[in-house]
């Protein structure tokens, strides 16, 4: 069972994937098993936050200030895609940095 995923887990788009934001929206092709992912123009925004690793509470973060949505709500939500993306291997989960 994978870890429990938080607002302080780092995470990256795998390279597994290729993508590309078709008006608004990102298509992801997951190249392990030829599966196709569509996500909506919020969705295309995380994808396009989750390309530079960033911890789940700063992309939260980032959306709670662009679009019209509690910091609560923006986490939970973000928190159940991030999860569903990492099953799906299109998501790494990457370790804490060092101090």
């Amino acid at each position: 069972m994978a870890t429990p995923l938080s607002a302080a887990t780092r995470v990256v788009v795998s390279q597994d994937q290729v993508s590309t934001n078709l008006s608004g929206e990102e298509v992801i092709l997951s190249v392990r098993d030829s599966v196709y992912f569509g996500l909506d123009p919020v969705g295309a925004r995380i994808w396009a936050l989750m390309h530079e690793p960033r911890t789940l509470g700063e992309i939260a973060n980032t959306v709670v200030s662009e679009y019209d949505v509690e910091g609560s709500r923006a986490l939970a939500d973000l928190l159940v895609l991030a999860d569903q993306l990492r099953e799906a291997g299109l998501l790494e989960v990457l370790p804490a940095p060092t101090a």
